[in-house]
């Protein structure tokens, strides 16, 4: 009976001698007041000021509220009017002093409700759940009742806390009515998340978490990679903003961006001095990821960033894709186009960064545009008649004072894009339905010759030459003007075989021109050191290999009449010591360019030159060339597991 009473003595007192505070009549709460302070619990609670009907500050807004009540009143249904007018059955009293955002979420709370309509007020509180959270703390934190045990203890502290700014304590209470002799009922507040687990996360952030625990400790060290083997070679970001903002902001860095450039840098762990001596991660595993990060943010959220991440994509080595590269480059364009990247934004009115990285972004998606062209068959996305970018210089790659290096480098890189302009007349020559019989390729010579005569310094030597292979980018340059050379040669080749009668003895001269090319293509890749293999390479450079061996056992079958001379051909000593050649540099340095050529054409070339060999027992004398045919590829693939399979997207 004691505590009963003393229970009651703590209620307020219900009559209109003492009504309640006006901050909790218009929450349309209880209002719960202590002989040891001015303002009421709930007050205290939300951080309101408290002030009672008979005070001035309640008289000095009492004019505004009755105006304010009327016109509302006004304009509501009776049905509501009654509804609003119900007092809620229980009352919540928050304890400050909780998590920040709760904090933060009750401050807005409070700082509004004497500036909403009344009618909104009451409606809101009516609509709301004593025991729900607001839509901010939902996200973190969750409500959890407190023992019976406990209940006093929690009780004090709360209180005492209350009064304490920035505490990390936070219970709600439910009281129960005023006719039941109910305890009320506390309950506080916990994190809904496991320690360590991010809220909303989109599924490419969850490929790239896997892949940096994959290369944890050597992050850093990957991305030092990128940018001194890729980037300076094919400019696709800008390196001071991007270490910016991975350093302050990485959250900011798209997902599928950062997962690709992990993936796109492995190919050079062997040969960086940081990371050779540790075990490189399953290089598979990681594009495996990269690329489900790519589709995921593609279909969530296309934008700047996912171009550039395809880019970094679909110019990953080894290369092993087709199909695949083929969708994610059309994607690429299709945004590129919508984004307004084909045209020239130097007069645009915007800063010069944006305006140099959005024609970096153009000038890769055009490399890869069309030598993905070349390399997979297919037309090229982009026409020439539908963009304005102009040919990168240095002006646009080298701001102020930039080492001889970096001058160097960046001369090859728009040599290889000016060089990729004139690849782009032949593959429109190539891909050109309803031509003649009569192929003018004059103009496709005088293209090519007029690039190299326009070349000059280490970039003209890296041509006509082939030195200066230790410059970045070099040898990737000379190889791509060997295969458009090459190109080139069998363009007018077939052009000479549609003249009636053939001419033979130019059709000789075709021959041998474009063995030469083949032989130099040869030599190049016997010239190359482990710090060229460890260079940077268009990914799609690896098809330059097999497209060569491909021509030279074509030449050989067509120009000798005996089984002897196919054997001791020049085009089967070609196609023989490229393949050795290839296979060293795959054994020794771990060369992706090579497993494509020797995956499709190594076992073929064996097995041709073993079985054109002369023979002890006298059986290959009765063998006629017209009698041996070239396997087709379903044959091939019989022989040994091809790498390329263009059903089979592996990454």
């Amino acid at each position: 009976m004691q505590q009963q009473a003393q229970t009651l003595a703590e209620r307020p007192y219900r009559s209109h001698l003492r009504p309640a505070c006006v901050p909790c009549r218009r929450r349309k709460s209880r209002c719960q007041t202590e002989t040891s302070s001015e303002s009421c619990l709930t007050c205290r609670a939300h951080r309101t000021e408290c002030f009672f009907p008979d005070s001035p500050r309640a008289q000095a807004g009492a004019g505004d509220g009755r105006r304010a009540r009327r016109s509302t009143m006004s304009m509501k249904p009776p049905r509501a009017v009654a509804r609003t007018s119900a007092a809620p059955a229980t009352s919540l009293v928050t304890t400050a002093g909780a998590f920040k955002l709760g904090q933060r979420h009750e401050a807005l709370k409070a700082a509004a409700a004497p500036c909403a309509p009344p009618n909104r007020q009451a409606h809101a509180h009516e609509e709301e759940s004593p025991l729900a959270l607001g839509p901010a703390e939902d996200l973190h934190v969750t409500l959890h009742i407190v023992g019976p045990a406990v209940t006093n203890d929690s009780q004090v502290l709360s209180d005492y806390l209350s009064g304490i700014p920035e505490a990390t304590r936070s219970t709600r209470m439910v009281i129960p009515e005023s006719a039941s002799r109910s305890r009320p009922v506390l309950f506080t507040m916990v994190q809904k998340r496991p320690l360590g687990v991010k809220a909303n996360r989109s599924p490419s952030a969850e490929k790239l978490e896997v892949i940096e625990k994959l290369i944890e400790p050597h992050a850093g060290a990957v991305i030092d990679e990128y940018f001194n083997k890729a980037n300076d070679c094919l400019p696709l970001l800008d390196q001071d903003s991007f270490r910016r903002q991975y350093l302050e902001d990485k959250d900011r860095i798209s997902p599928a961006l950062l997962a690709c450039l992990y993936a796109h840098a492995l190919v050079y762990w062997r040969h960086s001095r940081t990371l050779s001596c540790h075990r490189c991660p399953d290089t598979r595993f990681v594009w495996n990821l990269a690329n489900e990060a790519v589709y995921s943010e593609l279909h969530l959220s296309p934008g700047m960033s996912i171009i550039k991440a395809i880019l970094l994509n679909i110019g990953g080595r080894p290369a092993t894709s087709l199909i695949g590269n083929g969708v994610l480059l059309g994607s690429a364009v299709s945004i590129a186009h919508s984004l307004g990247l084909n045209h020239n934004p130097l007069p645009w009115k915007i800063p010069q960064s944006e305006k140099y990285l959005r024609m970096k972004i153009w000038w890769a998606l055009l490399l890869h545009d069309r030598w993905i062209s070349l390399a997979h068959g297919t037309p090229p996305h982009i026409a020439r008649a539908q963009y304005d970018v102009p040919l990168p210089m240095l002006e646009y790659l080298c701001e102020g004072n930039q080492s001889e290096k970096r001058v160097r480098t960046a001369s090859v890189f728009i040599a290889l894009t000016s060089l990729t302009d004139v690849l782009d007349r032949h593959l429109q020559h190539v891909y050109r339905v309803g031509r003649d019989k009569s192929w003018d390729t004059a103009n496709l010579e005088l293209s090519l010759n007029n690039w190299v005569e326009s070349l000059t310094g280490s970039t003209r030597l890296i041509i006509i030459r082939g030195s200066h292979l230790d410059i970045p980018g070099a040898a990737n340059l000379r190889l791509a003007y060997l295969t458009t050379r090459l190109l080139l040669q069998r363009i007018e080749l077939e052009s000479d075989k549609q003249a009636y009668p053939p001419d033979e003895e130019r059709l000789m001269n075709r021959y041998i021109q474009a063995r030469r090319t083949s032989e130099d293509i040869l030599m190049l890749v016997q010239e190359l050191r482990p710090q060229q293999l460890g260079d940077f390479w268009l990914s799609v450079s690896a098809f330059a290999f097999p497209a060569t061996v491909n021509f030279l056992l074509r030449c050989a079958l067509e120009t000798e009449s005996s089984p002897a001379g196919l054997a001791q051909s020049t085009s089967f000593r070609i196609a023989r010591d490229l393949i050795a050649t290839l296979r060293s540099h795959q054994e020794k340095s771990g060369w992706d360019l090579a497993d494509v050529c020797l995956a499709q054409h190594a076992d073929v070339v064996d097995r041709v030159l073993s079985g054109m060999a002369p023979d002890e027992q006298g059986s290959g004398a009765s063998v006629e060339v017209q009698d041996f045919v070239m396997p087709d590829a379903s044959i091939i693939d019989q022989f040994f597991p091809s790498l390329w399979d263009p059903l089979q997207n592996v990454w």
